[in-house]
């Protein structure tokens, strides 16, 4: 093997990764341990390294198992944009699909020494095992036989439980110990705009997926009718916030929330332009979703950050 070679299947793995996805999971954490501190736990910084490492290793499992478990699927798939259809390293044919297979299993190894460094160590109990395990074991059958939970409906909520929910709990649960409903309000927003991003990206597979009898919601329930839960679900997470502010939220972070209203507004305005149903679309339309769950994460970590510094002074 050349080093010129040597270097393309290293480049490829690296893209294979897709490591443009793992800013979400940092910022998740963090905003789980920035609400740790706002209730008054000291920062563990130990819990802290650990646990972006194992929700790190969490994501890149998912990315190299979801290539090699979908590669029919981003096979059939002939309208991929940046951030849906795959990677398509291995659709080219550039490395063999097993190589993707071992590094997902390889990295899943390191997510369950990881969990088990930290539930035995770092931050002892069950409770740090089951928040972790069950995210790894999510993460794990979101395509892998024999659940494949995204061709059974249920991709869509175990990418949002997954993502915007354990995510920041088990941040908060690493430094507290414990779980609340502060961090599961805080979420929440969050998990809808999840979802919403989930189904704006899956407009591009869909005629892919349905050849494979990949079962997600846009398939289910056809473009006209993904489009319709796309606008319930923008509105609703908007509309939810008094309530959230009820139960227990901040409301400097539902205001933080909020002021991401005008590209929410924007979104479902180029939904009435017809986004989803235009090709050429596609790619901003998914980028525009994905900025509304980055943008309201870094609007709530923002908030928790303003009042513990107002606290402070």
């Amino acid at each position: 093997m050349t080093a010129a070679s040597a270097g393309a299947i290293a480049l490829a793995l690296i893209k294979l990764g897709r490591l443009h996805f793992l800013f979400g999971g940092v910022l998740l954490h963090l905003l789980g341990v920035t609400i740790a501190l706002y209730a008054d736990t000291p920062f563990d910084i130990t819990a802290f390294i650990w646990g972006q490492v194992a929700i790190t290793a969490t994501q890149l499992m998912t990315h190299y198992a979801n290539d090699y478990f979908d590669l029919a699927a981003d096979r059939a798939n002939q309208t991929p944009t940046d951030w849906s259809g795959g990677s398509r390293v291995l659709v080219s044919g550039v490395l063999p699909p097993r190589l993707a297979l071992h590094m997902a299993l390889l990295l899943a190894a390191v997510a369950l020494l990881t969990n088990l460094v930290l539930s035995v160590v770092v931050s002892p109990g069950l409770l740090t095992f089951s928040l972790l395990a069950g995210a790894q074991c999510a993460a794990w059958f979101y395509s892998a036989p024999p659940l494949r939970l995204h061709s059974r409906g249920l991709g869509e909520l175990t990418t949002m439980l997954v993502v915007t929910l354990l995510t920041p709990l088990t941040g908060y649960a690493l430094q507290t110990g414990r779980v609340d409903l502060l961090p599961l309000l805080a979420a929440l927003p969050l998990g809808g705009c999840q979802f919403a991003m989930l189904l704006a990206i899956e407009f591009p597979d869909a005629e892919g997926d349905r050849a494979v009898n990949k079962r997600t919601l846009v398939v289910s329930l056809g473009a006209v009718g993904a489009m319709r839960l796309y606008v319930v679900v923008i509105c609703a997470i908007f509309a939810a916030l008094p309530l959230l502010v009820w139960g227990g939220l901040p409301s400097p972070v539902a205001w933080a929330a909020a002021a991401v209203s005008p590209l929410a507004l924007w979104l479902l305005y180029r939904v009435w332009r017809g986004d989803w149903r235009n090709p050429q679309r596609w790619n901003g339309f998914g980028f525009r979703t994905i900025l509304l769950l980055i943008f309201m994460t870094i609007a709530e970590l923002a908030a928790f950050v303003w009042m513990i510094v107002t606290r402070w002074s």
